[in-house]
């Protein structure tokens, strides 16, 4: 095996720090849900991408144009063909976050969605919480003397894009952001999430913090409390209940976002 380059570790350093003083111009938002999206495609006033630049077969989505000084991409995963069904979880958004940075090369991307809360973190239904750090609660690789290593790439830890001057713009909650490919919360998943210090939890955030952090580009997640995890309602039940309603929160916070965002580059944010 060939030798480690470490000038190619230098010169990749460079260029994101290059690219950190330059301004945003161009964002993609990857929504999971239908429901999510179409409110901020409304309100950016963007058109759906007939001529699409994803493979051909994929149901992925794209709207598109520009707003301000932005070029920007919603990407939606579409439904699944078979069962008809918003593609939600951490498989759908890897792929459409790894082809949507391939094809469009963005500045910035911002995965916008709901989220199930923990009032023992101080979560309320429709609060909406800029996350700082992302892991996985359901990746548990229990290996014998490789515990550690492997524990450790299970869980996935990584960090958002600081955004100090965002969070004091905006006055937006923070907290960790835990993910995984169940709605609902096993007692395994329950110990993760408490080790990951979680604040909300997901189906798709550590997934697109995974694909952005391997192609170098900065992402920021902007989750709204549809339920309470640690509450005393049935999940399903309450995110179905609240989910116009906190649609709506996440819609016009996306937006304060997107509008702090214009004219900036990353190092101010």
């Amino acid at each position: 095996m060939a030798p480690h380059d470490d000038r190619s570790d230098v010169a990749e350093e460079a260029m994101v720090a290059e690219a950190e003083k330059r301004p945003i111009a161009t964002i993609v938002i990857i929504i999971a849900m239908q429901t999510e999206a179409l409110p901020l495609v409304n309100r950016f006033q963007l058109t759906e991408d007939l001529d699409s630049v994803f493979p051909r077969g994929v149901p992925w989505v794209r709207y598109h144009g520009i707003y301000k000084d932005l070029h920007i991409s919603i990407i939606w995963p579409g439904k699944d063909l078979v069962l008809g069904v918003d593609n939600v979880g951490t498989v759908s958004a890897s792929f459409v976050t790894y082809a949507s940075i391939q094809a469009l090369q963005p500045d910035l991307v911002i995965n916008a969605g709901t989220a199930g809360g923990f009032k023992a973190k101080g979560a309320c239904v429709g609060d909406v919480v800029l996350a700082t750090d992302v892991a996985f609660h359901d990746r548990r690789i229990p290996i014998p003397f490789l515990l550690q290593v492997f524990d450790q790439y299970g869980i996935g830890l990584r960090k958002a894009c600081s955004a100090p001057n965002l969070l004091k713009e905006l006055n937006l909650k923070i907290g960790a952001l835990s993910t995984g490919d169940s709605l609902d919360m096993s007692p395994h998943d329950e110990s993760s999430i408490l080790a990951n210090g979680a604040t909300v939890k997901d189906m798709e955030g550590a997934a697109v913090a995974y694909v952005a952090d391997l192609l170098k580009v900065p992402v920021i997640f902007i989750k709204a409390v549809t339920d309470i995890v640690d509450g005393e309602k049935p999940t399903a039940e309450e995110f179905l209940q609240n989910l116009a309603a906190v649609t709506a929160a996440l819609d016009q916070s996306v937006t304060k976002v997107v509008d702090f965002i214009n004219g900036k580059c990353i190092s101010e944010l």
